[in-house]
């Protein structure tokens, strides 16, 4: 039986997703008989411990997935190795929190091997200013380090709620996906689909619904930085030049909202004489807990938000 590229994608993120799904309840159980928790208190706002082993199932799978059903064989091998460096210094952290260097310092050399060996790079902002393609040229591979930099750490910052971090990568996913159906790019479908079916298992067990009061299991920082890695490495993809799938400030509208919140926050330390990577509260969602949302409620809202900037993004600009 023939599928075609898309019926075969969506095969693939049903197995991904049953795979994840059946999975996870596995990994739970082991993580709490093993003391792999991440106890309540601080800023924490989980009032019970909960493993931190969501990305432990989430990207392995999606790896084997990918490279089993052909399609991650070639050209994808940069982007499996900066996720397995970054799978084993989340796990680390999640286990006895590193200094914020090393961390850092992995985000790094994740950037530099997606977008030198991995072909990730950025080449034109488009047409931002309505003068024609602003083009970067010699500035491309250190943009694209930057940028790429900028989504690990965005993901892994806003990783703080219920759902957030799973949901939001979700939808910036589905978004990816509808632009390659529409667009017939069957070369990023299979991947996004993969992942996207993945992060549904996940979501199964980490959002808050009328059916789960609170999470059973958090991404991790394995799972956060493993996210934005794989949200950076689609936006460049679908948005590269000549003939790209979506134009890059379509794509900027679509995942912008983590990347905002990092920047607000590192300009809100250093402007109150702080270290840009110390941790407080001053997260977006920080401030709707604080204003009376409850945590299902403030997720909700961010997620709206995501919603509606994809939306503004992908229907308001042609």
């Amino acid at each position: 039986m023939n599928f075609g590229p898309a019926g075969f994608s969506f095969l693939l993120a049903l197995v991904s997703f049953a795979l994840v799904a059946a999975l996870l309840p596995l990994a739970i159980r082991f993580a709490v008989r093993s003391g792999f928790i991440d106890a309540p208190g601080g800023r924490k706002v989980h009032d019970r411990p909960v493993p931190p082993i969501g990305g432990l199932i989430v990207f392995p799978v999606f790896i084997l997935v990918f490279v089993f059903s052909g399609y991650g064989a070639q050209g994808h091998w940069p982007l499996i190795e900066a996720l397995a460096l970054l799978m084993a210094v989340g796990m680390a952290d999640d286990y006895k929190p590193i200094q914020p260097w090393i961390k850092f310092g992995a985000q790094i050399i994740a950037a530099l091997v997606v977008v030198v060996p991995g072909g990730a790079q950025i080449l034109t902002l488009g047409d931002l200013f309505g003068f024609g393609g602003l083009w970067l040229d010699v500035f491309s591979i250190p943009f694209s380090i930057i940028a790429m930099v900028l989504f690990i750490n965005g993901m892994n910052l806003i990783d703080g709620l219920d759902g957030l971090a799973g949901g939001i990568g979700l939808l910036s996913f589905l978004w990816f996906i509808l632009a390659c159906l529409l667009r017939e790019n069957v070369v990023l479908l299979p991947g996004l689909m993969i992942v996207a079916g993945a992060l549904a298992g996940f979501l199964v067990y980490n959002m808050r619904t009328p059916w789960r009061a609170k999470a059973s299991v958090f991404m991790g920082d394995s799972g956060s930085l493993c996210l934005g890695l794989l949200m950076g490495w689609y936006a460049i993809k679908i948005a590269a030049f000549p003939g790209p799938t979506l134009l890059p400030i379509t794509v900027a509208w679509i995942i912008g909202l983590p990347v905002f919140d990092e920047c607000a926050q590192f300009y809100r330390r250093v402007r109150e004489g702080k270290h840009p990577f110390t941790a407080d509260r001053g997260h977006l969602h920080h401030h709707l807990l604080d204003a009376g949302f409850t945590a299902g409620q403030a997720s909700a809202f961010i997620l709206c938000v995501v919603f509606v900037m994809g939306a503004v993004g992908f229907f308001g600009i042609q």
